[in-house]
């Protein structure tokens, strides 16, 4: 099949935080030879939870990844993991811009593209003046994030198959972008991942698709442990019955944010003058943003609990804006969290309500010996006064996205290991410890159904 390019021109930088979203799906056509039939529903209106591992970390890689089989026969792509906006996709196997994979380890259509008619397609466009030329005319995408960073590309269906924690295996077809254009500017390097996964809460999403055929419920989450790694979840079989703190969303008519707030920052458990602060959960973020009045207070607050200590800035530390050295190098957070104090931001609507942020949570050390704040000026690169809580202050917590109520809770927990993690798969499917969390092996022995 031969994609067509669509050709524009758009600066960008890529995959700091993303937040754009889409919305609405309805069953797409999918004609191709010798494909596999769809899955089977299960006999229950829902299915338990798909579980996926977690590779990666906030420093130095800057980002956390899941690998996803795709297609069939199936072919694992890894995509980075972004609760900021709804559209997946991945490298597209066609003349390609921007591209950093290798032939093979890209998604090659076929006979599977949307058409420009589908009312998906409509919903997948920057603007709303979508024409087409005719009804049979590929469906184009464009994806813009907050960095100014974007993706060009061909709307596809294909399956993608899935193993659920109570053993049953389905394979639905779910539509995705083939990306074919993805540019970088400045000094930002291409990413290593083949795309993008979207967890948003608008129905283009991954999430949305699956709860639209039945098969679980609108709940995801993930839980990124600070030593690296952590795992991902659709569905509600893992939430723990108690521990989590909850929050509800804030409504959003135009753009599906994971919003909450306004929340009040502490500081060393006490109040400060940062009120009313809308926060945008984002894992498709590595750091944390607050908008330029907050963060110069946050800057402020812990600067002056610095003093007298035996720390110093660091000014040639090129990693982050604030850093600071100490007499020898530090080797890793813990040589180092004694000397800064906990924020915490409360969410007044809630009673009691807080999202502890200890200093593992917005401090790293970088490769020079040096500890950095992990929390930066949103307003400086174009966020305005948007605040985002990004993957540093997300470790080692289990934050679940319950799209069904409308709310966000976290929990403080382990992430190097599942919860409940003494059930085992059947049959060949691995056992649901950290290293392999039911993800179905590149070459499962499962067939598919005819």
């Amino acid at each position: 099949m031969d994609v067509k390019m669509k050709s524009r021109g758009i600066g960008l930088s890529f995959f700091v935080f993303n937040f754009f979203v889409f919305s609405s799906i309805l069953p797409l056509s999918f004609s191709a030879a010798n494909q596999p039939r769809s899955f089977k529903k299960p006999d229950h209106q829902f299915g338990s939870s798909a579980v996926f591992p977690v590779q990666g970390n906030v420093y130095p890689l800057g980002h956390y990844t899941v690998s996803l089989n795709m297609g069939y026969p199936p072919k694992l792509f890894d995509l980075d993991i972004d609760s900021g906006s709804d559209l997946t996709w991945v490298q597209c196997d066609a003349p390609c811009k921007g591209c950093t994979k290798p032939n093979d380890q890209l998604y090659k259509p076929k006979n599977n593209l949307v058409r420009c008619v589908d009312r998906l397609c409509a919903e997948v466009q920057l603007t709303t003046d979508q024409h087409c030329a005719t009804p049979d005319d590929q469906c184009d995408y464009e994806v813009e994030y907050a960095d100014n960073g974007s993706s060009l590309g061909v709307l596809v269906q294909d399956y993608v198959p899935l193993q659920f924690t109570n053993g049953s295996v389905v394979r639905p077809r779910i539509a995705f972008g083939c990306g074919y254009d993805q540019k970088f500017s400045g000094s930002t390097s291409p990413p290593s991942t083949a795309g993008v996964l979207g967890l948003g809460s608008g129905s283009a999403s991954i999430l949305s698709q699956l709860h639209s055929l039945g098969l679980i419920r609108n709940v995801v989450g993930h839980c990124l442990s600070g030593r690296g790694g952590g795992f991902l979840f659709f569905g509600d079989d893992l939430i723990p019955s108690s521990g989590i703190v909850w929050t509800p969303m804030l409504p959003d008519s135009s753009e599906k944010h994971y919003s909450a707030g306004p929340a009040e920052l502490f500081f060393n458990g006490k109040t400060t003058a940062v009120k009313g602060l809308e926060l945008i959960f984002d894992s498709g973020s590595s750091y944390t943003y607050f908008n330029s009045q907050a963060y110069q207070a946050i800057v402020d607050l812990v600067s002056n609990a610095l003093k007298g200590k035996q720390l110093k800035r660091a000014t040639e530390d090129p990693s982050l804006p604030v850093c600071w050295k100490g007499a020898k190098s530090f080797k890793s957070l813990s040589d180092v969290t004694n000397y800064f104090k906990p924020l915490a931001l409360s969410f007044t609507k809630m009673k009691n309500v807080k999202m502890q942020i200890p200093p593992e949570a917005y401090l790293i050390v970088t490769k020079y010996g040096n500890v950095c704040l992990g929390i930066l000026d949103g307003t400086e690169v174009g966020l305005e006064n948007l605040n985002i809580i990004g993957d540093i202050s997300l470790q080692d917590k289990m934050v679940i996205y319950d799209n069904e109520k409308q709310q966000i809770g976290w929990v403080s927990t382990n992430c190097d290991r599942l919860p409940n993690a003494d059930r085992d798969f059947e049959d060949d499917f691995p056992h649901t410890y950290p290293d392999s969390f039911g993800i179905l092996s590149d070459q499962c022995s499962a067939t598919y159904d005819k």
